[in-house]
């Protein structure tokens, strides 16, 4: 069997790269349908993140030295020609995509998965997201038709593990980063709804492009981007789908606002509280919640005391963060503990699919040799009844699975101590027995 991952992510492709690697739904579907022309006998998941793009594939070689198919039955060599897929599709360089991506293979390439669906290999470690989004993933390669057996038991069984996580442990259910704790901790708390709510970003830096994140994951979809340098405000808008406001249209904004993100660069405060008064009449009190993510900050700390105004700094939300932390920490181990005990099951299950191939080939060829003896012997004795023909072909039965018995034993065994071990039992099966 041949298990690959292939792809680039967070922390270690940079944002550019995941960028130009990422694929839209529909380019997922035709990728998949390309991949499968090429391969037909490989299976393959495309799994497209804002923080992650990999290309999950396996593929079942029963006995790789008959291996006719046109995909490599090497994995070392299958992993490079994914890498130069992905070059290939999007039109780029393979040096810098090569250079971008990740290689794993076999039993590495398997724990992969079962991280990434119990988020162990998020950004943020715990994130709800993830788990969704390889579900989601796996289900349009079923769709596809990109999926066979391999990794329809891999992706099962790695969302059962995720959920196994989620309710065994608490990891998911701890905030650690100040956008996150803003967003799950404190807005919707004040807002039920926030698809509803309209939504201003004041500056355009990496701290707001984060919590934005976490807001369109909440559904926010009336986004406004307000910047000094209209470029980097257009640049925003446009990856959340948002519109431009003018720096100069920054009161009417505020006024429009129900969710205020701020994180400029500026060394006094952008609105005073003096500034929000004069505002306060035209939005009719509306409650305003507001994140002040900037140092020093952009909100002064006055406007939090008035009415319906639920204002935020990073302080205010730090120790929150590191409380979490400090939880989700101690849970960690559980959650690894639970991936761990999860993915050694599905190994060994894997391995002893391997072995039962091999075992229902022998019993498949002595069934033959049974009953071609069978059939001899009941040709040239005429005077057996029924019940001495049953009898007869019930003890041929036994002694078969008494043959089969210790074969069984001996692959069942290696399969979950010595997969080595195993490989080469069933090579020496296949070499004795002509399988």
């Amino acid at each position: 069997m041949i298990w690959i991952v292939v792809g680039c992510r967070h922390g270690g492709a940079e944002l550019a790269m995941r960028e130009k690697l990422s694929f839209s739904e529909e380019q997922t579907s035709d990728a998949l349908a390309e991949l499968k022309r090429r391969w037909p006998e490989l299976e393959a998941v495309i799994l497209s993140t804002c923080n992650r793009v990999e290309i999950y594939a396996a593929m079942e070689i029963f006995h790789s030295e008959e291996w006719s198919g046109s995909f490599p039955k090497s994995a070392a060599m299958g992993a490079e020609a994914l890498v130069d897929f992905l070059a290939e599709w999007h039109h780029l360089e393979r040096s810098d995509v090569s250079a971008a991506c990740f290689r794993k293979m076999g039993h590495d390439a398997m724990e992969h998965l079962f991280r990434v669906a119990a988020s162990l290999d998020s950004m943020v470690v715990g994130e709800a997201q993830i788990a969704g989004q390889v579900r989601a993933a796996y289900q349009l390669a079923v769709d596809c038709d990109s999926v066979g057996p391999l990794l329809h038991a891999a992706f099962q069984r790695a969302g059962s593990t995720a959920k196994k996580v989620t309710t065994e442990t608490r990891l998911h259910q701890y905030r650690t980063s100040i956008p996150s704790v803003a967003v799950g901790g404190f807005a919707k708390q004040i807002f039920e709804h926030l698809d509803r709510k309209n939504t201003l970003v004041i500056g355009a830096g990496d701290m707001a492009e984060e919590t934005l994140l976490y807001l369109r994951e909440e559904g926010v979809k009336n986004i406004s981007v307000a910047n000094r340098h209209v470029e980097r405000a257009a640049a925003l808008a446009e990856k959340f789908h948002g519109t431009v406001c003018p720096w100069e249209e920054l009161d009417a904004a505020i006024v429009r606002a129900d969710l205020i993100v701020s994180a400029t660069g500026a060394t006094q405060p952008v609105v005073t509280r003096e500034r929000y008064k004069k505002l306060e009449g035209k939005r009719n009190y509306r409650p305003l919640f507001v994140l002040d993510l900037a140092v020093p900050r952009d909100f002064e700390a006055e406007i939090g005391s008035l009415p319906n105004v639920y204002l935020y700094t990073v302080d205010d939300l730090r120790t929150v963060c590191e409380e979490n932390a400090a939880a989700r920490a101690a849970d960690l181990p559980k959650a690894e503990a639970v991936v761990s005990r999860e993915l050694a099951t599905f190994v060994t299950d894997i391995r002893h699919h391997k072995s039962g191939r091999v075992i229902q080939a022998l019993r498949d060829r002595w069934n033959r040799e049974k009953n071609v003896e069978l059939e001899r012997l009941f040709h040239k004795m005429t005077s057996l009844t029924d019940h001495d023909r049953g009898e007869i072909s019930y003890a041929f039965d036994r002694l078969l699975n008494k043959l089969l018995h210790l074969p069984m034993e001996s692959l069942r065994d290696e399969a979950g101590e010595n997969p080595a071990g195993q490989r080469g039992l069933l090579d020496a099966m296949r070499k004795l027995f002509g399988l």
